[in-house]
């Protein structure tokens, strides 16, 4: 389905990129929720730098829930689907449950509750009308008011309030990452073939133990204005010799993981400072721990965040 002409001309006609206009916040909240009411289809591009990653998509609506297929068109085969709040990775010929854990930036998704002090962070703008895939978008640029978050820009579908691309940029303005989608079908248009095979095999599953949320006692006083704890749990990790504590705070865009762990002399335990597109990693030993830091947030912030990680004595 598509805006016809002349509505296209009167929503141009009508844009004013006011700064923080009162509608900014709410396309935010409207392609949180289309994300979980709307069938669509297609195949989206993840790109940073050089790096260029294709995946295509699926999610189908039913009476017993979301079902949603992710797989990978580049490189080795990976497969993920989602129902019901769970999630199962097809590699290698084995089924992984990876939870849904809050924080879990996924395309088309931005995050699951957008908080109220968004706008405290954030200056809203409306930039007007652009057009992906074929469908005519509203662009929202939500600015950082601050040099320790990136600034986001969004692409919403008019009709469907779908999310069909973001981008988030750095201090200079410049892109440090993107999602869009390069084709895509929505409503009864969207591909429902998979839904058969979307229970994943018992025999091939590899049983992971769940996260128990925890009050492990540590505290982050550097962090970012805004950003509040999300949860606080015991992951177990690939890899690792026992779990490791995981901390999540978000500030409605952008989220920040904090992991502790025993430091045990090995090549992870090294000082580095790591990207991927708008992603930075902080890790570094402090008193026989190993804190790893990451975000999507500038290096400045991460860093300033390890640095005020503390155990305050109280579990």
């Amino acid at each position: 389905m598509r805006v016809s002409l002349g509505l296209c001309c009167l929503l141009l006609a009508a844009n004013v990129c006011a700064a923080d206009g009162g509608s900014g916040q709410d396309w935010l909240k409207t392609a949180n929720i289309a994300d979980h009411k709307t069938n669509y289809s297609g195949v989206f591009v993840f790109q940073y730098g050089n790096h260029v990653e294709t995946s295509s998509i699926a999610h189908v609506v039913e009476p017993d829930g979301e079902y949603e297929k992710l797989e990978s068109l580049d490189g080795p085969k990976r497969e993920v689907i989602r129902h019901h709040g769970q999630a199962w990775c097809y590699w290698n010929n084995k089924v992984f449950p990876v939870g849904n854990l809050y924080g879990d930036r996924r395309f088309p998704l931005l995050l699951p509750d957008p908080l109220a002090s968004l706008r405290q962070n954030y200056q809203v703008k409306e930039l007007g009308m652009d057009r992906v895939a074929g469908y005519n978008t509203r662009v929202v640029l939500y600015q950082s008011r601050d040099n320790l978050r990136y600034s986001y820009k969004i692409w919403v579908d008019v009709i469907s309030g779908l999310l069909l691309k973001s981008a988030v940029l750095n201090e200079k303005n410049q892109i440090a990452e993107q999602y869009a989608f390069t084709e895509l079908k929505l409503g009864n248009d969207a591909d429902h073939s998979w839904l058969a095979d979307s229970t994943p095999d018992s025999t091939k599953q590899v049983e992971i133990p769940p996260a128990p949320a925890i009050k492990s006692g540590w505290v982050v006083d550097g962090l970012p204005r805004g950003f509040i704890k999300a949860m606080e749990i015991l992951r177990p990790m690939h890899g690792k010799h026992s779990p490791v504590i995981q901390l999540v705070f978000s500030d409605g865009l952008s989220a920040i993981s904090v992991f502790i762990e025993t430091a045990d002399a090995d090549e992870d335990d090294n000082e580095a400072l790591t990207s991927r597109g708008a992603v930075n990693l902080y890790r570094k030993v402090v008193d026989n721990h190993l804190y790893n830091v990451v975000g999507e947030v500038p290096p400045k912030a991460v860093m300033q965040v390890l640095d005020s990680i503390r155990f305050n004595g109280k579990k």
